[in-house]
């Protein structure tokens, strides 16, 4: 499913740069108000753990109120938590999250930044998490972000003394942050980055707190403020026609995969900080107090500033494009300024408000969405000045290419004027992808070696088009994203990514496939072309003990965008067995082993993900009864795919079309993942799901979650049953079978020890934990140093069938192909009728 959100962007747009999205020229209205930030030399960066962890309120109310280059530092891409709106788990995940995150700065006006720490799951305490991510690693990061990004003021999210209490995440950025705070000043401290960079001391650093923090809003009343500021982050902007409140609504709604879309807000509303480090300012209210924020912060500044604060007093918003003068003037000044921070920084700002007060269009868009390396496309290129003042376009450039021309014209008074480039791209272009998944990293660390790469939030574009203009006797570059801009009939206008990628991918159609017997298997393999006219050979890789009927097979494609699907036949060795297989392309003397993923959703722009194509294989012993299994879907999980793999057929069953005895026919039905949570109708459709189950069938719930104030989810069960936040975090942690005897652990496959090795970043989540008698609780887990959990299977007879209610992680551990969470699912599938309670043993 792909969601659409018309969202509030056109006053917030931070930079001309922005990928893929429609060009934005700005009113008069909003033009002002880049100029208040333009006249601003103040800088405050906002730290915390995963996307959607960020305080929107206060980032818009900095950017937007304070007028403060703003930004978010969020450690880790949130590749570790739940998809509501597709499929997308782990690195792809990040993607995705990393592009909403992206779509957030857009609306509330801050930027982005990221270490290199991979969200790897929940985690109970920071010292757990810091042994994972390499710590020193990402604190790096965090001083190497400082001392970019040179902020006055730091705000953390979290509080740093309080590991434990919340999300190993969330403790450790805090933790960090608090370190880095004077780390980032100390010339010793990662002195490799001084290569590249400075040291800097930010001024103060506060903690985001509320009432929360201490457990209820009566306490937090009670509480001693005296070292906190608030902020009321409710005010409106007459200027931009919304309060900050309404805008911080809807930069949170873009972390739709999170479920985080919500209602906009209005009126007053305080924001608290405390104060960790530096001078508590007087005014609480004013956290930049005591630091000169004015253009005579900078050796130079002053004459700069006296013309921009003159332009901002007097600033004409029927004809703002009279002020190109006196802009032009200060963009002179602006350069002689010794500063090269601050020089460069504001030269882009101010070169940005040249452009929308002229109302300078200019576009470079590739006639193709993609190209290869060694390749040619043509670049159509568009440049309009709709003003009166005089401009000449003098030359038009592309970056990592010899594409160029000169004009040399003038562009007169609302006319388009168009030309051609061709592009030869480089036969050394790199492929279009994300770049922290270029190398295979850790299960805590992305490996990125480029040390000018870390932290940003993209890969920086291979090509940019430059173009040189005249005017008020100044040459000044402009600087736009090569894009592919084109038309759909039923879409309209699009704007598009232009990418490199290689000749051709290939693909599985299934990244796990499951052997339960000896018995072969075809293994179908598309071959998509990204180039026109190719032609080679396939081979399937394979590891020893397995076979493949041929060693390669011929393609051809004629046409770029088209596919050809080979099938090879695969057989499992007779014993158990995991491996992994790849298809080779081999092309013109050339081999690619790539997948292309592509993630398109209608908030962010669209994706192209190259992966190490590849699949996992797992020869199994595995039994199972039953053929036909019902399953609701929930928030966007793989089981359903998992389940047709070991055999069984697997039918989607739309809440609305439940009806009495609709059900009867399947032979199991199985709840996904947050069902309850993310399917309303579900509700209505319980007496029915219970009315199968006491005529014989078997209801399998997977995890669902109750609400952050402990509001249950009612009627989740026949028998009473209280959802938890409790979890086991360590997909290694031991776990022990309570009910041995129970048909769960026996029938059909004997589940032991060895079932729970291998399993992956987690046992389970949101664990009931209180049931009633009728329940049997079939394991016991825990993490390290916690009290055993017994909540994460429980079965309960009910009438003639059986209900099970399971926090087990199934949706990451049947993708990731782990054996022994296939039996056990087998099992709970084949359930026998009228099982009754186990005592434990």
């Amino acid at each position: 499913m792909r969601y659409f959100l018309v969202f509030f962007t056109g006053i917030l747009l931070s930079s001309s740069l922005i990928v893929a999205q429609k060009p934005e020229q700005r009113s008069s209205s909003e033009i002002y108000h880049s100029l208040e930030k333009l006249n601003f030399l103040g800088t405050a960066l906002y730290i915390a753990a995963h996307p959607d962890d960020e305080n929107t309120r206060l980032i818009s109310y900095l950017s937007n109120k304070l007028k403060a280059r703003t930004g978010y530092l969020s450690l880790t891409r949130g590749d570790g938590g739940q998809n509501l709106i597709g499929s997308e788990l782990r690195e792809l995940l990040g993607v995705l999250r990393t592009q909403e995150l992206l779509a957030a700065r857009r609306i509330d006006g801050g930027e982005q930044f990221f270490s290199r720490a991979n969200d790897f799951g929940y985690s109970k305490h920071p010292d757990e998490t810091l042994k994972i991510w390499n710590k020193e690693a990402v604190l790096g990061d965090v001083v190497w972000a400082i001392r970019k990004f040179k902020p006055d003021v730091i705000i953390n999210r979290f509080d740093h003394r309080s590991p434990g209490t919340t999300h190993g995440h969330h403790t450790s950025s805090a933790m960090l942050s608090f370190e880095a705070f004077d780390l980032a000043n100390d010339k010793n401290a990662y002195s490799d980055q001084l290569e590249l960079t400075e040291t800097w001391q930010p001024k103060r650093l506060f903690f985001n707190t509320s009432w929360w923090f201490y457990g209820s809003e009566e306490k937090f009343k009670k509480a001693d403020k005296s070292n906190m500021a608030h902020l009321d982050i409710g005010t409106y902007y007459p200027i931009l026609g919304k309060s900050n409140n309404e805008i911080a609504a809807l930069a949170s709604s873009q972390h739709l995969c999170q479920g985080f879309g919500r209602l906009s807000q209005r009126g007053s509303e305080n924001e608290y900080i405390e104060l960790l480090k530096g001078t508590m300012p007087k005014n609480s209210g004013d956290i930049f107090e005591g630091i000169d924020t004015s253009w005579s912060r900078v050796s130079g500044g002053k004459a700069v500033g006296d013309i921009l604060y003159e332009v901002e007093r007097n600033f004409d918003f029927t004809d703002p494009s009279k002020h190109l003068p006196q802009l032009v003037a200060a963009y002179d000044l602006l350069q002689k300024v010794d500063d090269p921070y601050w020089r460069k920084l504001k030269t882009e700002e101010l070169k940005d408000i040249i452009a929308d007060i002229s109302g300078l269009y200019l576009e470079a868009s590739a006639e193709t969405a993609l190209a290869n390396p060694g390749g040619k496309v043509k670049v159509n290129i568009e440049a309009v000045n709709r003003s009166s003042v005089q401009m000449k376009l003098k030359n038009i450039s592309i970056s990592s290419s010899d594409a160029r021309i000169a004009p040399s014209i003038p562009l007169a008074n609302n006319k388009k004027e168009t030309f051609e480039i061709e592009l030869q791209i480089p036969k050394t272009t790199e492929f279009t992808s994300p770049y922290w998944l270029k190398e295979k990293g850790s299960l805590g660390m992305y490996k990125v070696d480029d040390q000018k790469l870390i932290g940003k939030p993209e890969t920086p574009r291979a090509f940019v088009a430059k173009f040189d203009i005249e005017l008020s006797g100044r040459t000044i570059a402009f600087e736009r994203p090569v894009i592919h801009h084109y038309a759909k009939p039923d879409k309209g206008e699009l704007f598009q990514p232009f990418e490199v990628l290689p000749e051709a991918t290939a693909r599985f159609n299934d990244k796990v496939l499951i052997f339960a017997d000896g018995k072969s298997k075809n293994i179908p393999v598309t071959i998509r072309a990204h180039a026109d006219n190719i032609k080679g050979e396939l081979e399937l890789q394979h590891s020893k003990g397995w076979k493949v009927d041929v060693a390669s097979q011929a393609f051809e494609i004629a046409k770029k965008g088209d596919e050809q699907t080979l099938v090879f036949t695969l057989t499992p060795p007779e014993n158990e067995d995991e491996s992994y297989i790849s298809p080779i392309i081999k092309l013109n003397g050339k081999q690619i082993s790539k997948e292309l993923v592509t993630i398109a959703y209608d908030h962010v722009p669209t994706q192209s993900v190259l992966l190490p194509s590849e699949a996992k294989v797992v020869r199994l012993n595995i039994k199972k009864s039953g053929q036909h299994i019902g399953y609701i879907v929930g928030a966007g999980d793989e089981v359903p795919e998992s389940l047709r793999q070991i055999g069984y057929i697997v039918h989607i069953i739309e809440p609305n079309t439940i009806t009495k005895g609709s059900l009867d026919k399947y032979d199991a039905i199985v709840v996904g993942i947050r069902a309850y949570n993310v399917v309303e109708e579900l509700k209505f459709k319980q007496r029915y799901l219970f009315d199968y189950v006491e005529n014989g069938g078997n209801l399998i719930v997977q995890y669902n979650t109750a609400s952050r104030r402990g509001k249950q989810l009612e009627n989740l069960a026949p028998y009473p049953i209280t959802l938890s936040r409790d979890r086991v975090t360590d997909e290694n942690s031991e776990v022990k079978i309570l009910a041995k005897k129970h048909a769960l652990m026996n029938y059909p496959n004997t589940i032991g020890q060895s079932d729970f090795e291998g399993w992956v970043q987690e046992r389970g989540l949101y664990f009931p934990n209180e049931w009633s008698k009728e329940f049997t609780p079939v394991l016991s887990m825990h993490d390290k140093g916690e009290s055993p959990k017994k909540g994460s299977l429980l079965v309960t007879p009910y009438g003639k069938g059986n209900y099970i209610y399971t926090g087990l992680s199934f949706f990451r551990e049947l993708p990731a192909g782990v054996p022994g969470a296939y039996k056990l699912f087998a099992n709970m599938l084949s359930l026998e009728k009228n099982v009754q309670p186990t005592k434990l043993n």
